[in-house]
């Protein structure tokens, strides 16, 4: 079985906020495919579906960003899933916002979720979809920036967006990650590539 996990905060107040495109990714597979996100596993919500023919359970860690290994070390435990397996869907505010960049290992770039997500795995082999929403202007504060609601250019973009890391998920899945990296490691269609 396949667990793809979306990072995010819970609570409504951080819905439309850049720090939880993981969990709108999450919940736009799980309308595709009809998979009911609702219930509770191990701090987090989850739902079990297929997606193409494979048997996936969707995740968002309902312990807050920081802690997101919390949930997701004992989801992995418990329902003994291989971690060649274990997909992370998370913003990066290093990348360009519309950027999309699969990676199967690596550092957590200063991403605390991600971060968290190693050290209680206890390894950096982790297969991750990295979401990009820097603005392309200079931020007073990064922190401010993922906690705030989206600005309206960024909004009217989201769905395509959104659209474009559910696909990508769907192509690791049902691909493999090679394959998926090399179609989907780059700014989503249909977006203005001027400033967001």
């Amino acid at each position: 079985m396949f667990l793809v996990a979306g990072l995010g905060n819970p609570g409504e107040e951080y819905a439309l906020t850049p720090h939880n495109l993981g969990f709108l990714v999450v919940e736009r597979l799980a309308s595709r495919y009809e998979i009911r996100i609702s219930r509770r596993d191990s701090q987090a919500l989850i739902g079990v579906g297929e997606v193409d023919g494979h048997r996936v359970m969707l995740a968002e860690p309902q312990t807050y960003m920081n802690l997101s290994g919390n949930a997701l070390e004992p989801l992995v435990a418990k329902h003994e899933i291989e971690l060649d397996h274990l997909m992370v869907v998370y913003d990066e505010l290093d990348l360009p916002w519309g950027t999309l960049k699969i990676k199967s290992k690596g550092s957590a770039a200063g991403h605390n979720g991600m971060k968290s997500v190693i050290a209680k795995l206890g390894t950096s082999e982790i297969i991750r979809v990295r979401l990009g929403i820097h603005p392309g202007h200079p931020l007073a504060s990064g922190k401010d920036f993922l906690l705030s609601p989206m600005g309206r250019s960024q909004r009217k973009e989201l769905d395509e967006f959104i659209d474009f890391g559910a696909d990508a998920v769907r192509s690791i899945i049902a691909e493999g990650v090679e394959k998926a990296m090399t179609k989907y490691n780059r700014r989503a269609p249909g977006l203005n590539t001027e400033e967001a």
